[in-house]
């Protein structure tokens, strides 16, 4: 090798040398201002909160973080916290993201927050207050014209009632209302799918059962499981019955064995009064076909059912609800289809 070409090869080690040095130490101050530090306290905020370069608001805004984010507090400096910040960058699809895990694929915000209503692990009475302002929140999502994040902010603040406080007596109630409010958003968009039409519930576009799952998991034999097993029905029942009698029977069915595996239900009474009315309606769907003979079955076995919830749930809306569903019966009042009479 000539001298000219050893002088290009060390010439080549070196630069290469360098750019490793050059970055690692990118990599190390890349991770000292970005990545969250192994140690700090884990919170969320219950107001919009600004996000600021330096510990003065007259410095730039990086961001925000809304109710419900997760942040590390890593630093108090009078009135100011210094935190890594989950910022508002949402999934495209969230039935792609993990259970109870990571909802944002965007990294952490650094940065520096006013020391106000910021909930941590050590705050006092932090899991009542989450849980309120999550109630609160979600209040408002049920309204008319609610503001967009309403119900994802609640939402949020319900999870962090569980991972701050998983002690809390409001622990197991505030993981099934975060999940009946992303179950309830997802029923939302598949039923504005046309697929939502379709006869038979496995051509539908499906809402994501792992959070229920979870819940009957963790909280057996509960109040809150009881409400898991009920909401997963919807994706069980028929889209548009199509005219056929299989559906409503099929869903009858249905409802009547929840309602006979957790007899404790808030929703048994519900769960017995709809399978009672779809027994009805398969009565007038069979008397349409001529059939009088299955049509009779199908108005007995609605009338049975309504029995139960007058007898067992007495004190329900339902009781009342199915004595006037056994009058109409009676009174050869159409339950299904009454443009037909």
């Amino acid at each position: 090798m000539n001298a000219e070409n050893r002088q290009t090869n060390v010439m080549r080690k070196r630069i290469s040398a360098l750019s490793v040095v050059l970055l690692l130490g990118a990599s190390l101050a890349w991770g000292d201002k970005n990545s969250p530090p192994s140690h700090g306290v884990k919170g969320t905020v219950v107001h919009v909160a600004n996000i600021y370069v330096q510990a003065d608001e007259s410095s730039d805004k990086v961001s925000s973080v809304t109710p419900g984010r997760e942040l590390i507090v890593a630093e108090h400096s009078g009135k100011w916290l210094r935190v890594f910040a989950n910022t508002d960058v949402e999934t495209v699809n969230e039935q792609d993201v993990p259970v109870f895990g990571n909802e944002t694929n965007a990294q952490p915000i650094s940065g520096w927050v006013l020391d106000k209503g910021v909930v941590t692990a050590d705050t006092p009475n932090g899991g009542q207050i989450l849980y309120g302002e999550a109630v609160s929140l979600e209040n408002v999502a049920s309204q008319s014209h609610p503001p967009p994040d309403a119900a994802q902010s609640a939402r949020r603040l319900y999870r962090m009632v569980v991972t701050l406080f998983p002690q809390s007596p409001r622990a197991a109630e505030a993981m099934w209302r975060a999940a009946d409010i992303r179950w309830q958003l997802q029923k939302a968009d598949s039923l504005a799918l046309p697929s939502a039409h379709e006869k038979e519930n496995y051509l539908r576009e499906q809402m994501d059962e792992s959070e229920m799952k979870k819940i009957q998991k963790l909280y057996p034999r509960t109040k809150w499981a009881d409400l898991a097993a009920y909401d997963m029905i919807d994706n069980k029942v028929c889209g548009d019955w199509q005219g056929t009698e299989k559906c409503p029977e099929k869903e009858a069915e249905i409802y009547g064995k929840y309602a006979e595996e957790h007899p404790d239900s808030p929703k048994a009474p519900q769960a017995l009064f709809e399978a009672a009315w779809r027994e009805a309606s398969a009565g007038d769907m069979f008397q349409a076909d001529n059939d009088q003979k299955k049509a009779d079955e199908a108005r007995g076995r609605a009338k049975a059912l309504a029995g139960q919830v007058e007898s067992k749930y007495s004190d329900s809306d339902y009781a009342a609800r199915a004595a006037g569903l056994v009058y109409k019966m009676e009174q050869q009042i159409p339950i299904y289809g009454s443009e037909r009479e």
